[in-house]
């Protein structure tokens, strides 16, 4: 049964739910014009930077995604499970792995993939930490390894199983040494009595620039510093990981680690849809959008988030950082542009709510940009818990959260240490 009227609705394909895919559709729930369809290549919403808390078994992938059926109900929008392989800007279509789907509008926000560099080695050989299933590896990989290193009686192999050499000392770097870090100094020598603690291997921390947390202020940054060295975490940085091959890893200084083990944090780029041309497509593959986050040559396909480059934010030359927030507020932005007359749209200025990361129990750092100061220690830790259980999806994640988080907190424990995998 079509009503009247009912054909005059525009059709708004958006590809992504992640930050920015999730906000534009609330937003666009509210007009009735917009008939919405969200296209991802998951059936949930996941929230990454928790992605290492999973990784590290201290919660369990269901505190931390939510499927987006159920999201979308009160939404009234429609889902299609598919990943995206290629757009055709000429029919206002876009080809599926599974089909075809067409649009009036199409908002891109697929977010960012790792960056390898050209690296084949790497690639094929290091653990990402972007998707939940990364985080699943990684957990059932260091687990594996546990068990393997507690059988062996070699110590050179025993070491090679249980150092961790992460790449990128970012957020998501930083926070995956602290609590690996900590985890041997509580939870591994519980569990595993057959281990002395120098048969636990080394975390090594390696950066290409000369600070962790790079884009943070400078206390954050030697406040971090300190408390990775005193937890026992080897930073090296100026140094780039170049080569991993045979359990070893290569260092741009020359230098090497025999290890079974590298994470990688240390870049992203955007995996762009065929379709498009090279004049779409700026620095870190991001789609170039004019500040209405549309695509420079197109009327209508706009990009968010991640995949967006905003041209033209004398600001920021180089496109906005890669985070939630620029994503979550590009979105609404767009949002409400799309239910006012061209002419009254608002151009995106975004507006920055500082950073943070995580070291560890009791232990991160905030920059509040307005008025200007820095948090460290418990402060910044309880501001850091409060705001990323309030930014998960709904009330069942967030006392899922809570819960995990009070009994780390005080048992200084976790109990998601299952070996899980699923059949090849």
């Amino acid at each position: 049964m079509h009503h009247a009227g009912d054909t005059q609705r525009k059709k708004v394909v958006v590809v992504g739910g992640g930050f920015a895919g999730l906000e534009i559709i609330k937003q666009l729930s509210k007009y009735s014009e917009y008939d919405v369809l969200l296209v991802d290549r998951n059936n949930y919403n996941f929230f990454p930077p928790l992605l290492y808390q999973v990784a590290a078994g201290f919660m369990e992938p269901s505190a931390i995604s939510y499927p987006f059926r159920k999201i979308l109900r009160k939404y009234k929008t429609h889902f299609r499970m598919g990943q995206l392989e290629q757009i055709l800007p000429e029919e206002n279509k876009i080809v599926l792995e599974n089909g075809e789907v067409s649009y009036d509008l199409l908002i891109l926000c697929t977010g960012s993939v790792s960056n390898f560099f050209g690296n084949e080695n790497v690639s094929e050989l290091s653990m990402p930490m972007k998707t939940i299933s990364d985080a699943l590896t990684l957990r059932n990989s260091y687990l594996i390894r546990l068990e393997r290193a507690s059988r062996t009686s070699d110590p050179v192999v025993r070491r090679k199983l249980l150092s961790y050499v992460i790449a990128g000392a970012g957020p998501t770097g930083v926070e995956l040494s602290g609590i690996f870090a900590e985890m041997r100094r509580s939870i591994l020598k519980k569990d595993y009595p057959e281990l002395n603690p120098e048969d636990l291997g080394e975390i090594y921390l390696i950066d290409g620039q000369s600070s962790v947390l790079a884009p943070m202020s400078r206390n954050s940054q030697l406040y971090t510093y300190k408390k990775l060295k005193e937890l026992g975490v080897k930073i090296k940085l100026d140094t780039q990981v170049k080569d991993f091959k045979d359990d070893v890893v290569y260092l741009s200084d020359g230098n090497t680690i025999a290890s079974r083990n590298l994470i990688w944090t240390a870049g992203v780029t955007v995996a762009t849809a065929q379709g498009m041309e090279k004049e779409d497509v700026g620095g870190g593959n991001r789609y170039l959008t004019n500040r209405f986050n549309k695509l420079l040559r197109y009327d209508n396909i706009f990009a968010l988030g991640d995949n967006a480059l905003i041209v033209g934010d004398p600001d920021y030359p180089k496109g906005h950082p890669q985070l939630a927030q620029p994503a979550i507020q590009q979105a609404r932005n767009l949002g409400k542009n799309l239910g006012k007359t061209p002419d009254a749209w608002e151009e995106f200025s975004y507006s920055d709510k500082g950073s943070m990361a995580i070291i560890g129990r009791n232990k991160a750092v905030a920059d509040i940009p307005k008025p200007k100061f820095f948090l460290k220690g418990f402060t910044a830790w309880f501001i850091w818990v409060f705001v990323h259980i309030m930014s998960l999806v709904n009330f069942t994640n967030r006392l899922h959260a809570l819960y995990n988080w009070t009994g780390y907190y005080f048992k200084e424990d976790q109990s998601f240490r299952m070996i899980i995998r699923p059949r090849k």
